[in-house]
């Protein structure tokens, strides 16, 4: 797959085996399983069988994206879209390592992915989900324009879905 997107600070591509270390570390910060309800890898291996696996950029031509600083290379999460195919939904997501957050990283990912998503795959809509108070990711989806749509459980605990039409984006 050759889908990368590109930001003024950032560079977005597909999951690499290289990422399993750094996604390791991400997944094992009690925030992100706090927030999402993600359990950590048990191992590097598992990390690699997860990326290994990973078949959304082949299946829709979409999926969540290892996130790099630009102009260093170094590796601070990943930002996407995922078709969910059980409700024919395309959601956006984001996970941050923690030294990276409130940079205003996630939102500029974030941006790029929807941009992605309604230019490119030219999607008419784009929801984002997030437990009630994961009031950072919250945020994030109102600076790109996404609005309240009702409550939904996320992770097993009360979750918020937000959303963007296609015709709302700028």
């Amino acid at each position: 797959m050759n889908l990368q997107l590109i930001t003024d600070r950032l560079i977005m591509r597909p999951f690499l085996k290289d990422d399993a270390s750094p996604m390791m570390e991400l997944y094992a910060d009690d925030d992100i399983r706090r927030f999402t309800g993600d359990v950590p890898f048990n191992s590097l291996t598992d990390a690699e069988a997860f990326i290994a696996g990973y078949d959304q950029y082949e299946k829709y031509n979409m999926g969540r994206l290892s996130v790099l600083i630009k102009q260093s290379g170094e590796y601070i999460g990943w930002c996407g879209l995922k078709y969910i195919s059980d409700k024919e939904q395309v959601d956006i997501g984001y996970r941050l390592l923690k030294r990276h957050r409130g940079l205003g990283y996630a939102t500029e990912a974030a941006n790029a992915s929807l941009t992605f998503g309604f230019n490119t795959l030219m999607l008419d809509k784009i929801i984002g989900t997030a437990m009630k108070d994961n009031t950072p990711s919250i945020n994030v989806f109102t600076k790109l324009g996404m609005k309240y749509q009702y409550d939904q459980s996320c992770g097993c605990q009360p979750g918020v879905v937000y959303a963007i039409k296609k015709e709302e984006w700028k």
